[in-house]
């Protein structure tokens, strides 16, 4: 008997598809072998049955995912309408999906350990670095991922999307600080990522990234940082946090010490303990890091503008920094996390730009510019470091991902429109600063001192009142659903100082008024209590 070509049921995995169009379900993004099973099993109801079975088994079907309808099964595989319907029956009968009139029919939530009854996972050796990045991860923070819990596995499947849209929140969260979509221009970087497709054919294999990506970006630090750079010497990655960590997987052996600014980001700790590092912490003030007579060989720095307080190091201290490097043959990583954002003055040049030895490596990111999602960061290297760098970069990524966002980034910075983007969400954001700095002098001056800088998309602000005030006040404010960040968790060693971390761009100015007034309640509400 001869057998038909090789067809497909797309079905995702992915998504909890709740009420999505007919249209859309004949183009869902997995696919089961057809094949396989009409070759296996004499009828095509029981082949149905089968290959949904076993892709819900395997994972394949992700629980609560949305299945096609029997009518479009019937007319994309040609079987009839009953033997799809028999196929749902059968499994609907074991448990495997759930259906109703009018809702669909979704795969059944089930609880992990319930495909896995069989027995525990083994417990595979893991190698030095291995058990560290492990041990790290436990120690602060849990492993994110989507496990079920028993309270949602009793829900219907259509029930889990519902359950958060008729959520009434009516929080208001400084903790965030991610430009919101409605500021993205989606039109014109859709024009911008398919003109860059239509370009010329596009080469995947530089583990560097894209090369037009990587001459626009040279060009862009030209004209707003003053950096001559050579686009050979600048490679691109998933963000800029993998650039950091990668690079310092390249240059710390274990046991030696890595310089890190207290307070100051976490991911750099993150990095040097990863890596077998040993960190040790500078004090920073209201010019940024303290230099000093470090026994290191690695230093991370945000010069530009201090994570978390936004203080700018002057240039007295950053000649400094690069004598300690010359001194020490040290390396210095230099971070310039969110200076894009210019409200006033003139931004100070890098400290790559002072560089004249080749010590200094510059780090960028597009994540605070461009819309929620997108990762790409970049790191401009000495020439001595390139060619380590991109054999890691090889060995991790041999094929840069995005690279079609790649191209149509490198298309939207060479044709202006990145740039004004920028300006324009500086405009914006520049104007929502001063609401917030308004609002806050008026409800909260005299609960807190903000820091506010030249440039950046948050505010750092220290607390006027007692360390015990401060933490009765956080609770309080939970109470009023107005949420910011306590900077403690930027703080590298045990301290006194109270402090908290503000964004306000997401927020319209009505909701940054409401929520410092709110925080004037909750502050209210501490001092009745005592």
């Amino acid at each position: 008997m001869k057998k038909d070509p090789i067809s497909y049921i797309f079905i995702s995995p992915i998504k909890l598809y709740f009420g999505c169009p007919q249209e859309e379900m004949r183009n869902m993004e997995f696919t089961l072998p057809w094949e396989h099973y009409v070759a296996k099993y004499r009828y095509k109801y029981s082949a149905l049955y089968h290959a949904i079975r076993d892709g819900i088994l395997t994972g394949t079907l992700q629980s609560g995912s949305r299945l096609p309808a029997t009518r479009e099964l019937s007319k994309q595989y040609s079987i009839s309408r009953g033997s799809a319907a028999s196929a749902y029956d059968m499994l609907l009968a074991d448990g495997y999906i759930v259906s109703e009139i009018g809702r669909g029919t979704y795969v059944a939530v089930v609880r992990k350990e319930d495909k896995h009854a069989s027995g525990k996972p083994s417990q595979l050796p893991l190698s030095a670095w291995g058990k560290r990045v492990l041990d790290h991860q436990r120690r602060h923070g849990e492993i994110r991922g989507s496990l079920i819990s028993s309270e949602t596995a009793e829900k219907h499947p259509s029930d889990l999307l519902k359950s958060i849209t008729d959520r009434k929140d009516d929080s208001i969260r400084f903790e965030k600080g991610d430009i919101p979509s409605t500021d993205f221009p989606y039109a014109d970087w859709k024009k911008a990522v398919t003109a860059g497709m239509r370009d010329e054919e596009i080469a995947g294999s530089d583990p560097a990234g894209d090369y037009s990506l990587r001459v626009a970006i040279a060009n862009h630090l030209g004209l707003s940082r003053g950096m001559a750079v050579e686009p050979e010497l600048i490679v691109l990655f998933s963000g800029s946090m993998q650039g950091i960590a990668l690079i310092t997987q390249i240059l710390l052996n274990e046991a030696e010490r890595a310089v890190i600014e207290n307070p100051g980001f976490t991911g750099f700790l993150q990095a040097v303990h990863v890596s077998g590092g040993e960190p040790v912490f500078a004090p920073v003030d209201e010019e940024g890091i303290i230099p000093a007579d470090w026994d290191a060989s690695l230093l991370y720095v945000t010069p530009s503008r201090h994570f978390p307080t936004g203080a700018v190091l002057p240039l007295s201290r950053r000649l400094e920094i690069l004598s300690w490097a010359q001194k020490n043959n040290a390396v210095i990583i230099e971070d310039s996390y969110d200076s894009e954002f210019r409200f006033r003055g003139r931004p100070i040049e890098p400290l790559k730009v002072l560089d004249l030895e080749e010590r200094v490596i510059y780090v960028g990111s597009f994540s605070k510019t461009m819309y929620p999602g997108f990762r790409l960061g970049y790191a401009v290297l000495p020439k001595g470091l390139i060619q380590a760098v991109l054999a890691a970069k090889t060995f991790y990524d041999p094929f840069p991902p995005g690279i079609y966002e790649q191209r149509g980034l490198a298309e939207w910075m060479s044709r202006g429109g990145y740039a004004k983007h920028v300006r324009k969400l500086t405009r914006i954001y520049g104007a929502k600063l001063n609401v917030f700095i308004e609002a806050m002098h008026e409800y909260t001056h005299d609960l807190f001192q903000l820091h506010v800088g030249d440039a950046g998309i948050k505010v750092y602000a220290t607390w006027k009142q007692s360390r015990g005030d401060y933490v009765r006040f956080i609770e309080k404010c939970k109470q009023h659903q107005v949420y910011f960040t306590d900077s403690s968790r930027y703080e590298m060693t045990v301290g006194d100082t109270s402090a908290a971390y503000f964004g306000y761009v997401h927020l319209s100015n009505e909701r940054i008024r409401e929520g410092a007034r709110r925080m004037a309640d909750a502050w209210r509400d501490v001092r009745n209590k005592k």
